[in-house]
């Protein structure tokens, strides 16, 4: 009996690992085949709805390159090549997404890996952003995103800077204290007093959108205090501690953790703003990357771990166990267009991507149980991941994005690319 016991033991595992080779093989076909696509469409002037210096393309066409085989190889090895001749277009200002060159150089540099011949280009564009900084405008009193958030404002541009660190390639790569001196200087000042004054934002009063907003302080990874917490995690990595980036570091922290509060799931969560009062009631829909408790309380942990305080790092990895154990697809993923359940931002990669970052770093057991199932949520969902290709190759909104993360978490791919989201 022990015999025939261990005998389908080694067939289950062998039919597991099949199974995974199976998935990780259909995963860069698609990722290559959409490349191919995009390439094709660029060549007609037709895309995608993305800017052209989004770094979708390169990122993705990065880790098909390492990973896929030859055909593969160059299918990513075109796209960079497409996707180069019009980095560098777009609405031009500096941060991280939306056209912004911050991710332009982000492209460049993954885009290196597969041309070398980029590293160059990286580096006069890297000296291009910091001798612009600080952006002239940028305001520390009555705020708009473009003043300090992670997708148009100065913590992109430091993630941007600090994302070369982990690509390596070239000994311009890494950022200098000088580099990234200017942008963790502003982010620091935003960060000078306990409830944080200087990120409550203004001028969104009567805007269709971000009326909300408007004198708010937003906590979430993308627009919010989360992304500068991340930011300002990044530059506690590289800088080292300071006399006042620590402390803004633990103001931005404390305050974060002062706003979360459990919602009728039993999840402890955040809104979209800080407390102006009683919580709200009900339960919180928006799990995701850009809001609530999946990019939050990364960034809560990433801090309390780069600043040595073990009890908030336990406080952050518990908080994230509440949604892990808790977390309903049916529920937490909804919108109507596929971006808005499958992408990096709003849907089923971004939080996959952060319980691969919990389970790695964090060594958590809820956060690898939540990683495995929305792999095979993924996985399951091929066909509208191409289908979302055809719409866009952006990173954050895109196809590109849910692919990144499948190779990443699923096949272990590189994870040079994770400081683009806060995350590592």
């Amino acid at each position: 009996m022990p015999q025939r016991t261990e005998k389908a033991e080694h067939t289950a595992t062998a039919a597991t690992a099949a199974t995974a080779v199976t998935a990780a093989t259909a995963v860069t076909e698609l990722a290559a085949r959409l490349l191919d696509d995009w390439s094709a469409r660029s060549h007609e002037g037709l895309a995608g709805a993305e800017p052209p210096s989004d770094p979708g393309v390169p990122v993705l066409a990065s880790l098909v390159h390492a990973a896929g085989t030859p055909e593969a190889e160059q299918s990513a090895a075109r796209a960079v090549a497409v996707w180069a001749r019009t980095a560098g277009r777009g609405p031009g200002h500096c941060g991280l997404y939306d056209g912004g060159l911050a991710g332009t150089l982000v492209g460049l540099r993954l885009g290196a890996r597969v041309h070398p011949g980029l590293h160059p280009v990286a580096d006069r564009l890297r000296d291009h952003l910091v001798s612009t900084a600080p952006v002239p405008g940028w305001r520390r009193e009555q705020v708009a995103f473009q003043d300090y958030d992670l997708i148009t404002g100065p913590s992109g541009i430091l993630l941007a800077l600090s994302a070369g660190a982990s690509v390596g390639a070239s000994a311009g790569a890494r950022p200098t204290p000088a580099e990234l001196g200017p942008f963790a200087d502003h982010v620091t000042q935003l960060c000078d007093a306990d409830e944080l004054p200087r990120l409550r934002t203004g001028g969104y009063a009567g805007h269709p959108n971000l009326a909300w907003i408007d004198g708010r302080i937003n906590t979430g990874m993308g627009h919010g205090t989360a992304g500068v917490v991340a930011a300002l995690t990044a530059a506690l990595r590289h800088l080292g501690p300071r006399p006042d980036l620590t402390p803004a570091l633990r103001r931005a922290t404390r305050w974060l953790m002062r706003q979360s509060f459990d919602d009728t799931r039993s999840i402890r969560t955040w809104d979209g703003a800080g407390l102006d009062g009683a919580p709200p009631a009900g339960p919180r829909a928006r799990q995701a990357w850009c809001y609530g408790t999946p990019g939050v309380s990364w960034a809560l942990w990433d801090a309390a771990d780069a600043l040595g305080e073990g009890e908030t790092a336990a406080w952050a990895a518990a908080a994230f166990s509440t949604l892990a154990e808790r977390y309903d697809e049916r529920f937490h993923l909804f919108g109507d267009r596929p971006a808005d359940v499958l992408a990096l931002c709003h849907g089923a990669a971004g939080v996959l991507m952060v319980a691969d970052a919990f389970a790695h770093h964090a060594r958590l057991p809820a956060a690898a149980a939540l990683k495995a199932r929305l792999l095979a949520h993924l996985l399951d969902r091929l066909p509208a991941v191409q289908a979302l290709g055809g719409e866009g190759m952006g990173l954050l909104g895109g196809a590109a994005g849910p692919l990144c993360a499948l190779l990443t978490a699923g096949r272990g791919a590189s994870r040079a690319w994770l400081p683009c989201l806060g995350l590592r």
